[in-house]
């Protein structure tokens, strides 16, 4: 923790002290009477980042079978910040996420099935098809993109905040972006309002280190983005990426803050992707050793080790987790392979209203 963070950081720790653990929030369900996990609860994370991994890699499959087409961004190997913030956020809360979005809307609950068929382009997909890959919404959830401009969903997240901050909502808005925002006007406009304003809002940097081909190294003259976040005046931390347990409670902390009224936080997690920026990426600006480095990080393999030490995991339950997930898959993409088109008729629909009509 930086000096410069560190008075703002005390702030928000006996904020979130003092404003307890309300029933219902994602802070009670994860914790036990005495204040331990939940019972299934290492599980259940491991879970929600074995989909996300094994969504991935069939995303992988199917483009290179081009039944996915278009752009397509994985987060392999980032799976615990998707996992960790969301176990923060409640049902009411808004999320706001980038083009590399797979792994945030399974995680903030949108079934798999509904990403896939958006991945196949069909109607029955989370954007009825009309958005693919980087373009995933669904209100029902208050996932609000899937934004394929690198940062554009801030101004957006910022707006979603200031509504619910002039309504008295305690809601929290959490907004995903990566390193490469912080080379955009997007984030600082955004950063500089929601600190003025207030505005109850989660900024969550994935630092994968690299913005498409460029290294953060060579693009900013300072690295150390939570340094940057707090120069707006606002609570700032860094926290291990690669570490699920680590950001549930960096995020658990920061929204329990930002619900007390406390203004805009700001998470970077510091993370890496396994697979090149985009499945059109040749990925030759990154040494293969640094890359075998960071899989020795695995989030998976990490938080399964220390459940097998806790004998909490054993190869039987992994394996009868891996069949449950991997069937899941397989149905999501039956699913998607035999939903259908959107009519031709309705390529205007959601885009000029109809004669006469006030929709």
């Amino acid at each position: 923790m930086s000096n410069t963070t560190s008075q703002h950081e005390e702030k928000a720790r006996g904020t979130a002290r003092k404003s307890g653990r309300k029933k219902g929030s994602a802070t009670a369900a994860r914790s036990a009477p005495d204040g331990h996990p939940a019972p299934g609860h290492h599980l259940s994370l491991l879970r929600r980042m074995l989909t996300i991994r094994r969504f991935e890699e069939r995303c992988v499959e199917l483009y290179s079978g081009a039944k996915i087409r278009g752009f397509v961004h994985l987060c392999i190997g980032e799976e615990a910040v998707a996992v960790g913030v969301n176990q923060a956020l409640r049902e009411e809360d808004a999320v706001v996420s980038t083009y590399r979005e797979h792994g945030h809307a399974l995680a903030r609950g949108v079934a798999a099935n509904a990403v896939m068929a958006e991945m196949f382009g069909k109607a029955t997909g989370c954007s009825r098809g009309r958005g693919g890959s980087m373009h995933l919404f669904d209100a029902t959830h208050r996932f609000y993109g899937g934004n394929a401009i690198v940062a554009g969903g801030l101004p957006l997240a910022a707006g979603l905040a200031l509504a619910d901050r002039m309504r008295g909502s305690t809601r929290v808005t959490c907004c995903f972006f990566g390193d490469g925002a912080f080379a955009e006007g997007e984030f600082h406009e955004t950063a500089n309002l929601a600190a003025l304003w207030q505005l109850p809002l989660l900024l969550v940097c994935e630092n994968n280190l690299y913005a498409m081909g460029t290294s953060l190294a060579r693009e900013h003259a300072q690295t150390n983005l939570a340094m940057r976040a707090a120069s707006y005046g606002m609570p700032a931390w860094t926290v291990d990426g690669m570490d699920v347990l680590a950001v549930e409670a960096a995020a658990l902390r920061a929204t329990e803050s930002v619900r007390a009224g406390n203004g805009p936080h700001f998470l970077e997690a510091q993370t890496y992707r396994f697979r090149a920026h985009s499945m059109y990426d040749p990925d030759r600006y990154r040494a293969k050793s640094e890359i075998e480095e960071w899989k020795g990080r695995d989030p998976l393999k990490g938080l399964a080790e220390l459940m097998r030490s806790e004998g909490q995991l054993d190869d039987r339950v992994m394996e009868e987790l891996d069949k449950e997930v991997l069937a899941e898959i397989d149905e999501a993409v039956r699913g998607a392979e035999e939903a259908p088109l959107e009519p031709v008729a309705d390529l205007l629909r959601f885009v000029t209203s109809e004669t006469g009509s006030t929709a």
